[in-house]
């Protein structure tokens, strides 16, 4: 499959290097351990780091900055960054007041960034980790003890990072976290497979007159294959299973998440939006905040995910809390 790419194995040093180069006035890239952190880190208030794999952009690197995360570390194209890549980050970005890990549910995500915190305890620094665990689609799957963490991922960085910008202290930024997992969920689906550049090919067969319901962001098969739909069957059926799995009620005030896969244009993800709306519309659930685009991508797969955030004053104030990153920023 064709790739603007060099060297396969540049793919990520040089995706770092362009990242520096366009947002230096934002972030600053450690060339050797391969970590992004804000341009004026250390700052004095909590840091709040995450990352993963690449191949999901613009999560995580693309959220560094003022109101949102202080560092993020890029593993290589679907696989977890290493723990020393996570150990120098939170060196690089802790202020003194702690730092706090965000780690969506994948295995070697989870086993990696505790090893990189009690790497950071063994040095006197103060650590503590959420792990993000949205996905309604499957209990567990190839990649995961439990539910993935997927679109909840980009909601609960920028309200904690928000917080964490505002002075708040550390276990009341895990407080936050573990607050908004509790009250978040996602589910998407695939029209189209995607490539890693290292493979060179589909990472999953779909026919064309088939989709997938509930993939994961690595491509994992979700709950089930079906004859190609509409967008309001599409929506109906992802809103209906993110809705009654937490479940959200009649008068809920939300923040909707219509999220591309990557290869999805804005023009169908809006039609998503739409039908979304209307089925919560239905259903008494009001929309009070909302984020439309490519925030988590699976790099150039076709398909959407649906997100919805369950409100209330506090987190409403946090999300519109200024922030200030490569692909995230508003209010200031």
């Amino acid at each position: 499959m064709k790739k603007l790419v060099n060297n396969i194995d540049d793919v990520v040093t040089e995706a770092l290097a362009g990242m520096s180069a366009a947002h230096g006035d934002l972030i600053r890239v450690l060339p050797d351990v391969k970590a992004i952190v804000r341009r004026s880190s250390p700052v004095d208030k909590v840091a709040v780091i995450s990352g993963g794999g690449s191949g999901h952009e613009p999560m995580h690197g693309g959220f560094v900055g003022y109101g949102m995360l202080d560092a993020a570390c890029p593993g290589e194209v679907f696989t977890s960054p290493t723990p020393e890549q996570m150990y120098e980050a939170a060196k690089a970005a802790n202020g003194g007041k702690g730092v706090l890990f965000l780690v969506k549910n994948y295995t070697g995500d989870v086993m990696n960034f505790q090893m990189a915190a009690d790497m950071l305890a063994g040095d006197g620094v103060k650590v503590e980790q959420v792990v993000i665990n949205d996905d309604v689609a499957v209990k567990d799957s190839l990649y995961t003890a439990g539910r993935r963490g997927v679109g909840g991922t980009v909601l609960i960085e920028k309200i904690v990072g928000a917080y964490a910008e505002a002075g708040a202290t550390l276990a009341e930024v895990k407080e936050l976290a573990e607050h908004c997992n509790a009250n978040v969920r996602t589910m998407g689906m695939a029209l189209t497979s995607c490539a890693v550049p290292a493979a060179g090919k589909p990472t999953f067969d779909l026919p064309e007159d088939e989709i997938e319901l509930g993939v994961g962001i690595h491509g994992e098969p979700g709950r089930q294959r079906v004859k190609a739909m509409s967008a309001k069957e599409v929506t109906d059926y992802m809103a209906a299973a993110v809705v009654d799995d937490l479940p959200f009620g009649k008068d809920d005030e939300v923040l909707a998440f219509v999220n591309g896969m990557g290869g999805t244009p804005l023009i169908e993800l809006y039609i998503i939006y739409d039908a979304l709306a209307n089925f919560l519309c239905g259903r008494g659930i009001k929309i009070a905040r909302n984020l439309v685009g490519n925030y988590i991508t699976s790099l150039e797969m076709q398909g959407c995910s649906i997100t919805l955030l369950k409100l209330d004053t506090r987190i409403k104030a946090l999300w519109d809390y200024p922030v200030h990153t490569p692909a995230l920023r508003w209010g200031r």
